[in-house]
């Protein structure tokens, strides 16, 4: 995340550095992505075979967090750190499972931007600002969020494969949970090393020495606190993937790398 401000300024495309939503959109399968992202991501699948099994894990997880929210009756969403368009969306998730849905989509990577106003907004009910994740005030406050999201109703805050990107990632959870509407819940998936360490501090360093964005993964208990005042739905926080993409594994499978949680208000 490259600054505090909510609209990010304009700046000059660093195609020859890996970009997080680039690398990731390589390991989904996607198209979107230059020779620096593709190199980061291929030494990444060296040192963690399960890289990519672990990307699809959590965007399966998104699309049942969402549908489990619109079941509680949320039909708002706020998409931070939402990274490229992929083929399903979560606003084409939440269209699935409940009517008048409304999205909006924060990054503060420009092409994501782009990319998103360009693929996404084809209706009233979504909108894309490019801002940091971490100012939570200013997010709010944008005229995006203030023109789609009520206040008065409730919001799923998605941090989908993204805390683990912020050294400090409590105090945000906390500050949108200040703002919002009883009913509101936060999802998460985020990386661990507790079932492959050695393989997932490689993948860190491999992000630390390319100069992308940093990994920080997190334990099982980091993970939770981060859910701040939100209270984790059952089965509360359950590793994602273990072999079998896109799903949740309740044990704590060797292979896995990845948390996911929802929590509700």
């Amino acid at each position: 995340m490259t600054t505090a401000a909510a609209r990010a300024p304009e700046t000059v495309l660093a195609l020859h550095r890996p970009a997080s939503a680039r690398v990731q959109d390589y390991l989904l399968g996607g198209k979107d992505h230059y020779a620096a992202d593709r190199e980061l991501a291929q030494r990444i699948l060296a040192a963690l075979p399960q890289a990519a099994d672990a990307a699809r894990a959590a965007r399966g997880f998104l699309g049942r967090a969402v549908r489990l929210l619109a079941g509680r009756g949320v039909r708002q969403f706020l998409d931070l750190g939402c990274g490229l368009p992929r083929d399903d969306n979560l606003h084409q998730m939440a269209a699935r499972h409940t009517g008048g849905s409304r999205v909006v989509y924060v990054d503060d990577d420009p092409l994501v931007i782009a990319h998103a106003r360009a693929l996404l907004i084809d209706g009233g009910n979504i909108a894309a600002l490019r801002a940091d994740v971490r100012d939570a005030a200013a997010i709010l406050g944008s005229p995006e969020v203030r023109r789609l999201l009520d206040p008065a109703e409730p919001v799923a805050f998605v941090f989908s494969s993204v805390l683990h990107h912020l050294p400090a990632a409590g105090g945000l959870v906390a500050a949108l949970a200040g703002t919002a509407a009883p009913g509101s819940a936060v999802v998460v998936s985020h990386a661990t090393a507790d079932f492959a360490p050695a393989a997932v501090a490689a993948a860190a360093r491999l992000h630390r020495e390319a100069g992308a964005a940093p990994l920080f993964p997190r334990g099982a208990g980091e993970i939770a606190r981060l859910l701040g005042p939100f209270r984790p739905l059952s089965p509360g926080l359950v590793p994602l993937g273990g072999g079998h993409p896109g799903g949740a594994v309740r044990t704590a499978a060797p292979e896995a790398v990845m948390y996911g949680a929802v929590g509700v208000r």
